[in-house]
């Protein structure tokens, strides 16, 4: 079967990581061991293993002929119409991206099931970014929300991500997503955050659905994204909502150092929740030292020092 004009998806421009190639290790059917009640493609039944997928020499061709038409390329992001560490040669693929790349960094969006299986622990490490997901920490929510396949373990799950951050010298980014009655209950967010607490990736990502989902569920609303947000005290969350609203207000410098203990505030959430005072009042605490602006895998963070 011919791949090679579907595996490759863009170049597109990413806000965070630049100019973005995705390469689609699935290309011709959904092959994943989820079937997630909010997944934007079609219901599937779960497998644990990929039997149709593209050679490794098909997708190092394609990503070679794409950089010589776009030599301007900033990330190759490895994702799936499914899942993409089910490839079966994920660590030979990822081996010779990382021959070929140049200075374009690599990165992959997986729903973090199979980070226990020690093979592709160790061919996740390889990359710049791992991204993964993390819906629900009981495994009822668990088995409900994300319609996982037979034999999945969350506990062994979250202890993997707890040593590949420990492991890992690059980026590391959970992502949660938040569907209405499911996991936005506060027993789940508890959970959620003592997990992401012990997990200490570098960066949480929150957002709930946007586009039409598989199966008949709705999305939270901004209020409960800002709620978990704030419950999330000392992590680096970005909230990821389309249209979120914009709700000003004043904030002198101890306010600020005190929101800023809480939690740390990327530069969105300071353009819909500061004044113009307030950011004036902001820039000074940079000025003295007492707030700096960090990077956290792609994204900028206003953090107290």
């Amino acid at each position: 079967m011919a791949y090679s004009n579907s595996i490759i998806f863009g170049p597109i421009p990413s806000r965070r990581f630049g100019i973005s190639l995705g390469v689609d290790l699935s290309p011709s059917s959904k092959q994943c061991n989820f079937d997630c009640l909010y997944c934007e493609l079609e219901k599937a039944k779960t497998v644990d293993t990929m039997t149709s997928y593209p050679s490794v020499d098909e997708v190092i061709d394609t990503i070679k002929d794409s950089f010589e038409k776009h030599p301007n390329i900033d990330v190759i992001t490895i994702t799936a119409n499914g899942e993409p560490t089910l490839y079966p040669k994920l660590d030979i693929l990822i081996d010779e991206i990382n021959r070929i790349k140049k200075d374009a960094k690599t990165m992959i969006l997986s729903n973090g099931s199979t980070i226990y299986d020690k093979k592709i622990f160790n061919a996740l490490l390889k990359l710049d970014t791992v991204k993964l997901s993390l819906d629900c920490v009981s495994e009822k929510c668990f088995k409900k929300l994300d319609r996982i396949h037979k034999g999945i373990d969350i506990d062994k799950m979250i202890e993997s991500m707890i040593e590949f951050r420990k492991l890992t010298s690059n980026r590391f980014v959970l992502e949660i997503l938040f569907v209405k009655t499911l996991n936005d209950k506060d027993e789940e967010i508890e959970l959620l955050y003592d997990a992401v607490k012990k997990i200490n990736p570098h960066r949480v990502d929150i957002g709930t659905i946007d586009r039409p989902p598989a199966y008949d569920v709705n999305p939270v609303d901004f209020e409960t994204l800002e709620k978990v947000a704030n419950t999330f005290e000392g992590v680096n969350v970005n909230i990821a909502y389309k249209n979120r609203p914009k709700q000003t207000n004043s904030y002198s410098e101890e306010e600020i150092k005190n929101l800023l203990k809480r939690r740390p505030l990327t530069q969105v959430d300071i353009k819909n929740m500061f004044d113009e005072e307030s950011q004036k009042a902001l820039e000074k605490l940079i000025e003295k030292g007492v707030i700096s602006l960090i990077d956290s895998s792609g994204l900028n963070f206003y953090k107290i020092l």
